[in-house]
């Protein structure tokens, strides 16, 4: 007897060993989830109702760190997108190096009825949001739109971006496209005025989306071709990236290179050097007008002709160089070698004998 319960006994740990195994697994199983959940970015609002003209302080943790986001009141709980909030309201906020922000935001009817949130989104990298319950005093609750079957289900089959740049493009207009896909419904139910979501992206910055509705009706097992606007900021240049998404899932991608306008470059250029030799006229009219003024020399007096002879030479009218003795300069000699002129007493010899001569003698 006593040997068949030792031989029974080691199967008893190992049935312990296995029901606690198992009870730690589901116990462990819930915790992990909601660790998983908590890493998600939170956010919290300082007091749940507040009337319009007001404020509210908006805190948020674990979010991406030096992240931008956007803090907005919506309605109806954002079911429509942005088009359902108080946009020209909102506030934008950088997150810490921590992960946490404090901001304080406005508060304003929204162009839906309540219920209505404060939806926090990232405006650039990854993206990531958070919605928090909030109730705008005075402004009018409706219930919810009923959501439709939501049995379409939209995919392209072929995308292109059609259009040009033009002449005003190159000079730094906004350049725009128009993307046209063929999109096709696969699912089991009609799509009835989609809303497309297209987003325009540079570089390493997050996609900018902007929605738009195409009117119209695509039955289960039917393909239209859709048309839809693309318009980049003034001056844009570079490689872009267009997206198109219906809901959460992103249909297409199609890249796009925008030349850069050289007709801002050639402007600025012309117009510098317009301005320096406007600057350079305005300096040399200052300079001129206020430098002295100098004494103009006279004009040097052309030298006596040789069939002049003696008479001319005793004459006193012969210029200034005359009147004060000194022979006059030739301008085929400089000052340096030019002839010195004779003694005054052999120019003035002959003229005496001349005069001491009687009259009739010859």
């Amino acid at each position: 007897m006593n040997a068949r319960r030792f031989a029974g006994t080691p199967a008893r740990p190992a049935a312990v060993v296995t029901v606690l195994a198992l009870v730690l697994l589901a116990l462990g199983a819930p915790l992990t989830g909601g660790a998983k959940a908590a890493e998600g970015p939170t956010a919290k609002v300082s007091r749940a109702e507040a009337g319009t003209g007001g404020t509210v302080t908006v805190t948020g943790a674990r979010w991406r760190p030096r992240a931008l986001l956007t803090l907005l009141i919506c309605g109806q709980n954002m079911i429509s997108g942005t088009n359902s909030c108080a946009n020209g309201d909102g506030r934008a906020v950088t997150v810490g190096a921590d992960g946490t922000f404090t901001k304080k935001l406005p508060v304003s009817e929204p162009p839906k009825p309540c219920p209505c949130v404060i939806h926090i989104a990232t405006a650039t990298g990854e993206a990531a949001a958070a919605d928090v319950t909030f109730k705008v005093a005075g402004h009018p609750v409706a219930p919810l739109p009923k959501e439709r079957s939501g049995g379409e289900r939209l995919s392209v089959l072929s995308a292109r971006l059609d259009g040009s740049s033009g002449l005003l493009t190159w000079f730094g207009a906004p350049p725009s496209r128009r993307l046209v896909v063929t999109v096709g419904n696969l699912g089991s139910t009609p799509a009835r005025d989609p809303v497309f979501e297209v987003g325009t992206s540079h570089g390493v910055f997050a996609p900018s989306w902007e929605e738009q509705r195409w009117r119209g009706t695509l039955k289960p097992g039917k393909k239209t071709q859709v048309k839809l606007d693309v318009e980049l900021s003034a001056g844009a240049h570079g490689d872009y990236l267009v997206s198109l998404r219906y809901g959460d899932k992103l249909l297409v991608e199609q890249p796009w290179t925008v030349g850069r306008p050289w007709g801002v470059t050639l402007f600025w250029v012309l117009l510098c050097v317009v301005v320096a030799a406007t600057v350079f006229r305005i300096g040399m009219a200052v300079v001129d007008k206020v430098r002295p003024r100098t004494s103009r020399a006279a004009p040097p007096t052309p030298p006596s002709s040789p069939s002049s002879g003696p008479a001319s030479s005793g004459s006193t009218a012969s210029g200034p160089a005359a009147a004060n003795g000194a022979h006059p300069a030739l301008p085929w000699f400089t000052p340096d070698t030019a002839p010195e002129a004779p003694p005054p007493h052999q120019i003035s010899a002959p003229s005496e004998e001349i005069r001491s001569t009687p009259k009739g003698t010859t």
